[in-house]
């Protein structure tokens, strides 16, 4: 069932920014602006739109709430664009990792994963049961911890998928404390 036919629209931007990621003429990927579409796309516009697609309507909650998901899914491309810093380097791709440099790549991760955790904050002022999505910090503190210890090439690789964990425990449970307060 469509819910409004401008959602097609929002769906094929999503594709388009899907492919130019690394496709086509410029890839904005490799200009340093990878974060920023993701950010958008696998955080605002996800959590918002899937929010209007399920009730018709969007809250504050899921606007505050996008920014904790864009900041996982950005996490998840910093991570991998730290270990790829070399590499990319050398075939002149300019990630914003290659921008940016080794440290304050990793101080970005980690500052993407605080800000995730301040939204559930922040939301758990209005509804407080969202605040079980905390104990996904059990995850993200091994990861923080080895990102800040310099860990390199395979040791970036276990913090990528300790992030994809990462992020799956916080939507899990960040879901949980939304349903249970509804």
């Amino acid at each position: 069932v469509a819910t409004t036919w401008w959602l097609l629209a929002v769906g094929a931007a999503a594709i388009a920014a899907g492919w130019f990621y690394t496709g086509g003429p410029r890839p904005y990927g490799y200009l340093g602006l990878g974060e920023l579409f993701v950010f958008v796309f696998f955080g605002v516009v996800a959590t918002t739109g899937t929010t209007y697609v399920a009730v018709e309507t969007t809250s504050a909650t899921a606007w505050i709430a996008s920014i904790g998901v864009g900041c996982l899914a950005c996490a998840l491309l910093v991570i991998n664009n730290l270990r790829d810093i070399p590499t990319d380097a050398a075939s002149g791709k300019r990630t914003l990792a290659v921008r940016l440099g080794d440290a304050r790549t990793r101080w970005l991760y980690i500052a993407l994963i605080v800000l995730a955790f301040v939204v559930v904050v922040v939301i758990a002022f209005d509804r407080w049961q969202v605040i079980i999505a905390l104990a996904a910090a059990g995850v993200a503190i091994p990861a923080v911890a080895s990102v800040r210890r310099g860990a390199r090439e395979l040791g970036l690789v276990a913090v990528l998928a300790q992030t994809g964990r990462l992020q799956l425990a916080y939507g899990v449970l960040f879901s949980i404390g939304l349903v249970s307060g509804s």
